[in-house]
């Protein structure tokens, strides 16, 4: 079963969760744990590969190269953040084609006006909704694998209003999006209202210290969610943790203080599934 059909047979038997990862390491270790899909954060590559804030300063080839590696490492079924399409119509189909081809099990693109910014920051504009939905069906002619999911992100709550936010993902669904993605929805109440007005798969949000109300797993998945991705939890803790560590050497001179909160090199070996001993690594 390819991966792509793998996601869509995930998400209508129910609800998945998808942590978010920077790179094929961290993915490794989302599916070690045990978790369905893994979720490719355009923020998380911006940052962490790159050094710079998330907005729209990675190019097409660079997206499709870094998800690519994720996608590649795992078994387990990866979407990633295609961010604006990269352009206008004729953009996001060589974007399609491209995330296609580099392994990727389906994308959201979103109605910001380029340059983008984070969706949870204010001061964002949107396209009209005739300019994202010509980039929705030209998504959907585009792609070679029918089972490639394409899932149409709106950023209207922070720009418009509530009830402009559900008719724009009614019209992206008339125009071919497998699946709804209603960016910084502000409480309980509009998440569940959301999911009563829309009859296609939805995916939530739940970035820290955002615009949205921290909602559970299990409650989002009781509101119809299918999707609920964490973007960039992992990548903070991680952040978090090697500041506090390179303090510490810093001051000391020495990591021994700092072993058991290592990952030790048996640990990685395993993740990597690299056995030194072999002639050979396959892969």
């Amino acid at each position: 079963m390819s991966k792509s059909k793998r996601l869509r047979e995930l998400v209508a038997k129910g609800a998945i969760m998808l942590p978010g990862v920077p790179n094929a390491a961290m993915a490794r270790q989302v599916e070690r744990v045990g978790f369905d899909a893994v979720y490719v954060s355009g923020a998380g590559m911006a940052n962490s590969t790159a050094g710079v804030p998330d907005i729209g300063l990675l190019t097409l080839t660079e997206v499709a190269h870094l998800a690519g590696y994720i996608a590649r490492a795992v078994n387990i079924p990866a979407i990633v953040d295609a961010d604006t399409g990269f352009g206008g119509s004729e953009n996001v189909a060589r974007t399609i084609r491209e995330l296609e081809a580099a392994g990727l099990a389906g994308c959201h693109i979103e109605d910001q006006e380029f340059p983008k910014r984070c969706g949870h920051l204010s001061g964002k504009s949107i396209v009209d909704v005739e300019e994202m939905t010509e980039k929705i069906k030209a998504a959907v002619a585009a792609r070679r694998d029918p089972d490639f999911m394409i899932i149409a992100r709106t950023d209207a709550r922070a720009v418009e209003d509530f009830d402009r936010t559900v008719d724009r993902a009614q019209r992206y669904i008339e125009a071919g999006a497998d699946a709804i993605f209603p960016e910084a929805l502000q409480s309980a109440e509009e998440f569940r209202d959301f999911a009563n007005e829309i009859g296609v798969p939805l995916l939530a949000n739940m970035t820290e210290f955002g615009k949205s109300q921290l909602l559970s797993f299990t409650e989002l998945a009781e509101f119809g969610y299918r999707m609920v991705i964490f973007p960039q939890s992992a990548l903070r803790v991680s952040m978090k943790a090697t500041d506090e560590f390179l303090r510490a050497l810093k001051k000391s001179g020495t990591q021994k203080e700092w072993l058991d909160e290592m990952q030790t090199r048996e640990e990685l070996y395993k993740l990597l599934d690299y056995d030194p001993t072999a002639e050979k690594w396959l892969g």
